[in-house]
């Protein structure tokens, strides 16, 4: 019975990523939808749902919902405009440098979506992750600070600040 209940948040996020995917909600493509989320959801749920609770929780559902339109509409839009006035510029301003950065959550998940979100802003990129020591190592295309503290604050905390929210 447990095993279902893991299976449940994958079919879940299996069926909405159908729907989105089909752009259709037709009666064929909703019941498409509803056997191939079942299918996946059964096949994946026990490998990748630890806590069927956490993952069907409200909270963390609204909170990451809250993180994807900050994330997508602020953080990604500042750091484009960011590279795109450094590429324009008549004389390129670039402080390269690969730094130390601290991370403080517990699961995998939390230090995943850290380390993408992280990787995926321009400018950022996590080249190395040592999990022992809890230090993601990333190339920061203007290096402000070699202070692992100052750049976890300028780079990776708002990113922390979500993933623990979300997955801790």
């Amino acid at each position: 019975m447990y095993e279902l209940k893991r299976s449940i948040p994958a079919i879940i996020v299996s069926f909405i990523i159908y729907i989105i995917f089909t752009g259709s909600i037709s009666l064929y493509d909703v019941l498409t939808g509803i056997m191939v989320a079942v299918i996946i959801g059964l096949l994946t749920g026990v490998f990748i749902v630890e806590n069927p609770g956490k993952a069907l929780s409200i909270r963390r559902a609204l909170y990451m919902l809250k993180y994807i339109i900050w994330y997508f509409l602020v953080a990604e839009t500042k750091a484009h405009l960011d590279v795109i006035k450094r590429a324009l510029s008549p004389k390129p301003y670039l402080n390269p440098g690969i730094i130390r950065i601290p991370y403080n959550v517990s699961t995998d998940y939390a230090m995943t979506l850290i380390a993408n979100s992280i990787t995926n802003t321009p400018g950022t990129v996590v080249v190395d992750i040592n999990q022992d020591k809890k230090l993601f190592y990333v190339h920061w295309i203007d290096t402000k600070t070699r202070d692992p503290i100052k750049a976890w604050k300028i780079i990776s905390s708002k990113f922390e600040s979500y993933a623990q929210k979300i997955f801790d």
